[in-house]
């Protein structure tokens, strides 16, 4: 059980949170969600004790074990991958240590024996003998390879070290378990492995995510977090959002009525309060009007950006053929005699296990490498438009917003500018930010900013989620469902793959690829 009372957390004269009541049950996996800034992750560092409230308290339940999702991929370099995973109980990997220093005394001593004894005691009822076999478990089932099991943290790929936290923080059955952003850099298995593992959890998940259909599949609650409360909701993101949705519509519909019957008796009382004969009923009608009450719409503190990909010139009949694409990397060869047509309709989803193989792909279409053989070949007509998974390159020199943007946009109408970067939230003061000092998913906003000025007939887009908040993805999701053209990309958000392709291209592990008409969940149920 896990409760927060009246808890409030200000920095300087800012307020994050005021007055929260929330109690957190077993067996309910919530998934807390609010704008960016709004302190998802700052409200998780307040149950773990992490920070201190401001006023307040939060109480876990007696004997009761919270685990948390680290978030160092180079804390652990010199530890042992099976250590880290045990380790997440840190009660029981205490223990284990302890014993393996005292069995290494060359003298032992009465006190010695004792301790042993107890720790052998405590080892044995938190099933200690089966630590090491139980996180070899999790690390399989998140798809870490046996043979690195006992390796060292800092000689495996940074992918299966993502795995090894998170199995690090399931292990041991904890009683509250915190999430955030659990799903990131996981293949779609070891997602699905993870969405299973939630569901059939019994005890307590506060999980944090951007992964509309990570938040559905697995949630049983949204706590969501705006003007600085935070409020739960029974059911999972999709029926909070269309339960918000509807709400607001109600009130809105209310208020517009009310609108109407103000109007009404306001006009009647501008023309009867004059008439002696109809001043009753004029007096009657200021006091109904007096009565009523328009119910205030406080504006959210998330904002959706506006995301639509305008298309200037037509596409002819050819778009893109690849033929007998050969890419090697390191020796090794990663696509292999890929080939495939893109027409007319075509929204392709690339998938593939091999990260560096679908990166590689888009590279290669953008002509940001070069490929050993093969033939890449768009039509006359292609506007094409390239959203990189690295945009580094695109941020090297400084400048304001204004200034970058304008290098995309051949017009000198800073009026424009303006106005379409308010469009996509940097308005005021924003635009004149430098670029050097812009968060993840400022420089994301920026970049697809470009790739909307650029009016592209065909888009490349390699994992274009990411560093994006819940609004901008959901805003990103419906201008790609409304592009007229055609786009190949890569994404591990489930419901975009699923709301927009229409077409999937896997790249198997020998770098030959599977081709399939089919939608993301077929292919998924499938596969």
């Amino acid at each position: 059980m896990l409760q927060v009372h009246n808890v409030s957390l200000k920095f300087g004269k800012r307020t994050l949170f005021e007055n929260v009541n929330l109690k957190f049950s077993d067996g309910a996996c919530y998934g807390l969600i609010g704008a960016n800034g709004a302190g998802k992750s700052t409200f998780l560092k307040l149950l773990t004790g992490e920070l201190e409230t401001t006023t307040g308290e939060v109480t876990v339940g007696k004997n009761e074990r919270i685990s948390v999702l680290k978030q160092d991929h180079y804390a652990y370099d010199d530890m042992r991958v099976l250590d880290v995973v045990i380790m997440g109980n840190r009660k029981l990997y205490d223990i284990m240590k302890e014993k393996e220093e005292l069995y290494s005394h060359t003298e032992f001593t009465e006190e010695d024996g004792y301790r042993l004894a107890d720790l052998e005691a405590e080892f044995l009822d938190m099933d200690g003998w089966n630590a090491e076999s139980d996180a070899a478990i999790l690390l399989s089932n998140l798809g870490v390879k046996e043979e690195n099991h006992s390796k060292l943290m800092k000689e495996i790929e940074m992918k299966d070290r993502v795995k090894v936290l998170l199995a690090s923080s399931l292990f041991g059955n904890p009683d509250i378990l915190l999430l955030d952003e659990p799903t990131n850099s996981l293949d779609l298995s070891a997602i699905n492995w993870l969405e299973e593992f939630l569901i059939n959890f019994s005890n307590t998940v506060i999980v944090v995510s951007h992964d509309r259909h990570f938040l559905n599949k697995v949630c049983t609650h949204i706590a969501d977090i705006d003007f600085g409360k935070i409020k739960i909701y029974i059911g999972n993101y999709d029926f909070w959002y269309q339960s918000r949705e509807l709400a607001l519509k109600q009130v809105k519909d209310q208020n517009k009525k009310k609108e109407e019957k103000i109007k009404e008796l306001q006009d009647f009382i501008a023309r009867f309060s004059a008439n002696a004969s109809k001043s009753k009923q004029a007096t009657s009608r200021k006091k109904m009007l007096e009565k009523i009450e328009l119910e205030e719409i406080i504006p959210s503190t998330r904002k959706y950006p506006y995301i639509d990909f305008k298309i200037e010139h037509p596409i002819g009949k050819e778009i893109l053929t690849v033929r007998d694409l050969v890419k090697e990397v390191d020796g090794k060869r990663i696509l292999n005699k890929v080939s495939f047509t893109v027409l007319k309709g075509d929204k392709i989803a690339i998938v593939s296990e091999n990260d560096q193989a679908k990166t590689m792909l888009l590279n290669l279409l953008a002509g940001q490498e070069k490929y050993d053989k093969g033939e890449i070949k768009f039509g006359k007509t292609i506007v094409p438009s390239y959203l990189p998974q690295d945009n580094s390159s695109y941020f090297g020199k400084d400048g304001t917003i204004m200034e970058w943007i304008g290098q995309y946009y051949d017009i000198d109408d800073e009026t424009y500018l303006r106005g379409f970067l308010g469009r996509m939230l940097f308005s005021g003061d924003d635009v004149f930010k430098k670029v050097s000092v812009l968060s993840g998913g400022e420089k994301a906003r920026c970049m697809l900013s470009k790739c909307m000025l650029e009016s592209p007939n065909f888009l490349l887009l390699d994992e274009p989620t990411n560093h994006l908040d819940l609004e901008s993805i959901t805003s990103l999701n419906k201008g790609l469902e409304n592009f007229q053209g055609e786009l190949i990309m890569t994404t591990r958000d489930h419901e975009l793959n699923q709301t927009v392709a229409n077409r999937i291209i896997e790249i198997k592990e020998d770098g030959t690829i599977i081709d399939r008409r089919v939608t993301f969940d077929e292919y998924y149920q499938k596969k």
